[in-house]
C-alpha cells in the first residue's frame, strides 16, 4: 500500500479497488501542487500494482467534489512557462492504465471538471453541478477540457459550457451524456465502488485493454481503429486469462484471474 505523508489525499485499497478522495473539505477540495504531486505518485503505484485493478476517485463531503486548482496557489509560479510545465493531476489520472471511475458528489468546477473528464466512467449525485468557469477569471482551461466536453456533450453544448462558464445541475449532464447516472448522494459512492468491483472482477489486461481501445476509438481514423481494435483482441486471446475464461464458460463456473 502507498504511503503519501499527505492528508489533504486519501488512498484505499479493497477487494482491487483503490479509492482516491480530495480530502481538502474545507476549500471545496481544490487542489494543491502539493495533492498534485501525490497524484502523480499514485497514479504510478497504481499502474504497477497486481493489486490494483480498477479505480475510483472521489471528494470528501457533499458540497464539492473539486473545485479545480486552488487559484491563491497559481501565484507561486515564477513564469507561465513554469506553471504550463508544472506536474498536473489531470495528466496523472489520464496516465492511469486502469478503469477509473468519478464519483462526483458536488461542485465539479475548472480543473475538478477536468478531473472528472480524465476518467473512464462518471457516475454523479443528483445534487452535483459541472462547470469550467475559467473564462471568467481571463483564461480557458488547459487540462482537455475542450476536447472531453467536444467528445462527450457536442460541439454547441461544449461552447455553451465554455465560453459562458455558467454551471450545468445534474440532470442536464445526464441530459448531455456528460455522466452515465445519477443517484442520491448517500448512495453515491456504493453505487461507484459498485460499477469499480464489477470491473475488477473482469479479466485485467481485456479491462486494461478495453480502455486503450476506447482512446483509439476518439483517437484515430476509423478503419485504423478496427485495425488496432483487432490486434489488441489478439493480445488479449495470448493471455492465461483468456485461456481461463474459456475453461471457465465451458465449466460453467465464474472465471479466476490472475492478469497474466
Amino acid at each position: 500500500m502507498i504511503h503519501l505523508g499527505i492528508d489533504e489525499l486519501q488512498v484505499t485499497l479493497s477487494d482491487f479497488v483503490v479509492t482516491i478522495t480530495l480530502n481538502r473539505p474545507q476549500k471545496l477540495n481544490s487542489v494543491t501542487q502539493e495533492m498534485s504531486n501525490a497524484l502523480v505518485e499514485v497514479a504510478g503505484w497504481v499502474n504497477e500494482s497486481a493489486e490494483v485493478r480498477s479505480v475510483v476517485i472521489t471528494g470528501t463531503g457533499d458540497r464539492a467534489f473539486c473545485a479545480g486548482s486552488d487559484i491563491r496557489g497559481l501565484d507561486r509560479y515564477a513564469t507561465p512557462w513554469d506553471f504550463r510545465n508544472r506536474p498536473d493531476y489531470c495528466d496523472a489520472i489520464r496516465g492511469i492504465r486502469k478503469p477509473v471511475i468519478a464519483a462526483v458528489n458536488g461542485f465539479a468546477f475548472g480543473g475538478g471538471l477536468e478531473t472528472a473528464m480524465s476518467c473512464d466512467i462518471r457516475i454523479a449525485s443528483t445534487t452535483a453541478s459541472f462547470a469550467a468557469p475559467e473564462i471568467k477569471l481571463g483564461w480557458i482551461g488547459g487540462g482537455g477540457v475542450s476536447a472531453f466536453l467536444t467528445q462527450s456533450i457536442g460541439q454547441s453544448n461544449a461552447a455553451l459550457m465554455l465560453m459562458t462558464g455558467d454551471p450545468i445541475d445534474a440532470e442536464r449532464a445526464l441530459a448531455w451524456g456528460l455522466v452515465s447516472e445519477l443517484t442520491e448522494p448517500d448512495a453515491l459512492l456504493a453505487r461507484a465502488t459498485e460499477y469499480a468491483r464489477t470491473i475488477a472482477s473482469r479479466p485485467p489486461i481485456a479491462a486494461e485493454t478495453a480502455k486503450a481501445n476506447l482512446r483509439a476509438a476518439v483517437n484515430m481514423p476509423q478503419e485504423q481503429a478496427i485495425t488496432y481494435e483487432r490486434d489488441l483482441q489478439t493480445v488479449c486471446f495470448a493471455t492465461e486469462d483468456a485461456n481461463e475464461g474459456r475453461r471457465a464458460f465451458a465449466e460453467r463456473r465464474q472465471g479466476v484471474f490472475s492478469r497474466k
